[in-house]
């Protein structure tokens, strides 16, 4: 049991309707203040937009708003600084801050809370502090597209066992493979920017659920916080918490897709697939085996991504029972929203260092891996339907030469004229050129396919959206 636990306020923030304090284990228990200190920047700013608009609109004087404004500037260098750190007796960031103000303005920092309530003061700092960083995220998204594109375009002709169901299946270009996760990190950076459209709602002056019956201008406010619009009922606005679930199913995704890209790394870099050395820089070494070299970079990506799982599951279940409006329920989403923005953050930067220099490509090792097999039968097929063979009645018989290959211990290419014909007739001396795995590869010149004519193609519209995205 921990027996230092902190003594309670002396004065209660809220009003002399409660004629004691709470009880400091409860305290301590009530308090946010812990996590939400997160929100600082961001509540500095949103208050001084209140004053602003406070003066604007003559609820308090200009000279009052001025002094709100100078005394938050204030508060944001202390605490910059290391000199403004609260603790649990300020139960939250928003009565630290309007605490400290008071502190520094006498009553004219009472004033600043005029027409508004800690609800919509929460919604909004929690919008501004996610605007930001899908902001960063999106940025770190680039970053990783750029390292990925760089590495797609020199690996165009090196090939790569692409599998299906973990089993070979076709050879690929090995800068086709990469630029699939190019296609889902655009996914990612577009999902992202759809939604800062529903963050970038302001709910400041949405009162505690009713509005207020001050001269307020919300739009003003929202306005100088550089919101697209203010929500358009004051119940809604302060208990929405859709943009934030929004985010966590995107940042689910991210996730996702870091994870898979994880997930063949490691297959990659064993003995087994052999077709990626990891460097020093990216993995470390048993603590027991001198001989390994372990792929932690991947597999903390891929052990991480249930940790985003769980804070979307954690919300879903947060928000589904709660009636209009805010409740103190809702103080649960700020730990697991500023946790997955750390955490797909860091994923991002991680996944990016590797990719551009945590890892090596084995050419060699990647083109025995595509000699090796039967990934070239359905070229088998292929080339029977070309000469007007039915496609079904090729597939059959390439189906028993693999069979009766397998079986004698030779692989396509080494089967002979002779018994190429006597498989069907249709076969001819090109037969070998047809299925050796490069002209495998770029014989898929379909649109979206394999082919290098168009793997070269889509590495330079890839890298003209990053361009425009940039701009």
């Amino acid at each position: 049991m921990n027996n230092s636990t902190p003594k309670p306020p002396e004065k209660q923030t809220w009003s002399q309707r409660f004629e004691s304090a709470l009880h400091p284990a409860i305290a301590q228990f009530n308090a946010s203040i812990g996590f939400d200190i997160e929100l600082i920047e961001y509540d500095l700013s949103g208050s001084q937009a209140h004053a602003q608009m406070l003066a604007y609109t003559g609820i308090i004087s200009a000279e009052e708003g001025q002094q709100l404004v100078e005394g938050l500037e204030q508060i944001r260098q202390e605490y910059r600084q290391g000199y403004f750190t609260p603790g649990i007796d300020a139960e939250d960031v928003h009565f630290a801050v309007e605490r400290r103000l008071t502190e520094l303005l006498g009553d004219v920092g009472k004033k600043l809370h005029t027409a508004r309530s800690r609800n919509d003061q929460v919604g909004t700092d929690t919008r501004l502090y996610l605007r930001d960083q899908i902001t960063q995220i999106r940025q770190q998204i680039c970053d990783f597209q750029t390292v990925l594109l760089d590495l797609a375009s020199q690996h165009v002709e090196t090939l790569i066992p692409g599998y299906t169901h973990l089993q070979r299946a076709q050879p690929l270009s090995l800068a086709h493979h990469l630029l699939a996760y190019v296609e889902m990190t655009q996914r990612d950076w577009d999902r992202l920017g759809d939604l800062s459209h529903r963050v970038n709602i302001s709910p400041l002056g949405c009162g505690a659920l009713a509005g207020t019956t001050f001269p307020i201008d919300r739009h003003y406010s929202a306005n100088l916080l550089g919101f697209e619009q203010i929500y358009a009922n004051s119940l809604d606005g302060v208990s929405d918490r859709d943009f934030a679930i929004e985010f966590l199913c995107a940042a689910s995704l991210i996730m996702v897709h870091l994870s898979r890209l994880s997930e063949e790394v490691i297959l990659w870099a064993s003995e087994e697939f052999g077709f990626v050395t990891l460097k020093d820089s990216c993995s470390t070494g048993s603590s027991i085996m001198p001989q390994k070299k372990n792929p932690d970079v991947p597999e903390l990506v891929r052990g991480k991504t249930g940790r985003v799982f769980g804070h979307l599951q954690a919300l879903l279940v947060l928000m589904k029972g709660l009636p209009l409006a805010y409740n103190k329920d809702l103080q649960e989403d700020k730990e697991a929203l500023f946790d997955s923005v750390k955490t797909v953050q860091a994923c991002l930067e991680a996944m990016t260092i590797l990719m551009q220099e945590g890892l090596e490509f084995r050419p060699t090792r990647l083109n025995e891996a595509v000699a090796e097999d039967f990934s070239n039968a359905t070229d088998v097929a292929d080339y029977l339907a070309a000469k007007g063979v039915p496609f079904r009645e090729a597939y059959n018989l390439v189906g028993k030469v693999v069979k009766t290959s397998l079986a004698a211990g030779k692989l396509l290419k080494d089967l002979t004229m002779e018994e190429w014909q006597s498989i069907h007739p249709a076969f001819e001396g090109d037969i070998y050129e047809a299925i050796a795995p490069r002209q495998v590869v770029a014989a898929r010149n379909s649109a979206g396919g394999t082919g290098f004519e168009q793997v070269r193609g889509a590495i330079e519209r890839a890298k003209n959206r990053l361009s425009n995205s940039a701009q």
